[in-house]
């Protein structure tokens, strides 16, 4: 008999598992936030104002991915209905120092961004003297080391909870399944306490095994969600992009978030290019010689969630739904309607490079690009999709 196919293991990513996934927006007091959720969203869902606690529950907004392939297909099949894929952010109010020890409004903040799934970590690196820095100066360096020591301490406290409470499950011994089961659930809470202890590092930044991860994501740490960090400056200062403290920025993610994305953003004007016609918006990028930073931190914001994107087309409605990486065909038929996901019988699929390079679906079909797939056919970014379902059971 030939030898059995060895069987890859799934990676199992960091994060709440599920495709209707969320950002925050997260800083000290006063760098921002509040102003670039007005932005970002277009409307004055957030609450700017120049004392530390303006916004005190989380605002949520749902801001439109821009995705030129969903412009086409839109152009290409003129629908009756257009339903782009959308990010939903929150605003949530700033951090102070000590706010792991409930410092301000700190526990309520931080519970809030414990619900969200990645954060946009605001940074302060303009000067305004009507504008009040919670720490008195500004010094984005250290304003980082106090986000990121607050949300360090916040995780080392819930996981020692965590871990004497296993503790005391562990306590009883014996042998059964079920205890062999805490006592490796021990052995990894007491890794990840010692990573946070002994490394001061985010949760994220380590490599993680499967059975690791799936302890980590029950827990919902904060330092295990991405981070963007977006660097506010002045309008002057972003326009040139140029600023004193943008090499030390940049040397203490290296050292404590390696790998993570940085964008320069001028929120102030932002807020101005939001407050205007799209086009006196394009006409005003062109006149400074810049344009708006908002397009780009979503993509990239749903590139670090893990999201990717299918479309249904055709003249009635064209839509693009968003999935996380290394969704089956099931159960991003599922994200439609759930139904489908149980009644599940196949997906007939194309690519949208080969209907954009082809131009119609029937030159699609006869050159032999339609593909009919099962339920073990993981989905990729840019599928164009028509499911086939059972009738569902009463």
């Amino acid at each position: 008999m030939p030898p059995k196919k060895a069987v890859k293991e799934e990676k199992i990513l960091l994060g709440r598992p599920g495709n209707n996934l969320k950002s925050g927006i997260v800083g000290l007091a006063n760098v921002g936030k509040s102003t670039l959720f007005q932005a970002i969203t277009r409307c004055s869902l957030g609450n700017p104002a120049n004392f530390p606690f303006a916004t005190i529950d989380p605002e949520e907004a749902r801001v439109i991915v821009p995705d030129e392939r969903y412009g086409w297909l839109c152009e290409h099949y003129k629908p009756v209905s257009k339903v782009p894929a959308n990010l939903t952010v929150y605003d949530i109010a700033g951090l102070t120092r000590g706010a792991s020890t409930g410092a301000g409004l700190g526990n309520a903040f931080l519970s809030h961004i414990r619900a969200v799934d990645a954060i946009f970590q605001v940074v302060r690196c303009f000067d305004d003297a009507e504008i009040i820095h919670v720490e008195g100066d500004v010094d984005p360096v250290r304003d980082l080391q106090i986000i990121n020591d607050e949300l360090r301490i916040k995780d080392i406290e819930f996981v020692e909870k965590n871990l004497e409470a296993l503790k005391k499950q562990t306590a009883r011994g014996g042998q059964s399944l079920e205890m062999r089961k805490l006592k490796e659930e021990q052995a990894v809470v007491e890794s990840i306490l010692s990573w946070l202890v002994d490394e001061k590092k985010p949760v994220i930044k380590k490599s993680w095994g499967n059975k690791e991860v799936e302890v980590i994501n029950n827990l919902m740490l904060l330092t295990a969600k991405p981070v963007i960090f977006l660097i506010n400056l002045s309008e002057k200062d972003y326009v040139r992009q140029k600023n004193k403290h943008l090499p030390k920025i940049k040397q203490w993610i290296d050292e404590n978030s390696p790998g993570d994305p940085i964008i320069p953003i001028s929120v102030s004007l932002e807020e101005r290019l939001a407050g205007v016609s799209e086009e006196e918006a394009a006409e005003e990028c062109k006149r400074l010689g810049t344009k708006s930073a908002i397009p780009k931190l979503v993509v990239l914001m749903r590139n670090v969630l893990n999201l990717i994107s299918f479309f249904t087309t055709g003249p009635d409605e064209v839509r693009q739904w968003s999935i996380r990486k290394g969704t089956k065909a099931p159960q991003a038929a599922g994200v439609i309607h759930t139904d489908f996901e149980k009644t599940f019988i196949q997906a007939v699929i194309f690519r949208y490079a080969d209907l954009k390079e082809l131009g119609d679906e029937a030159t699609v079909k006869s050159s032999g690009k339609l593909l009919t797939k099962g339920k073990e056919y993981v989905m990729e970014d840019g599928d164009i999709v028509l499911f086939k379902a059972g009738a569902a059971k009463g």
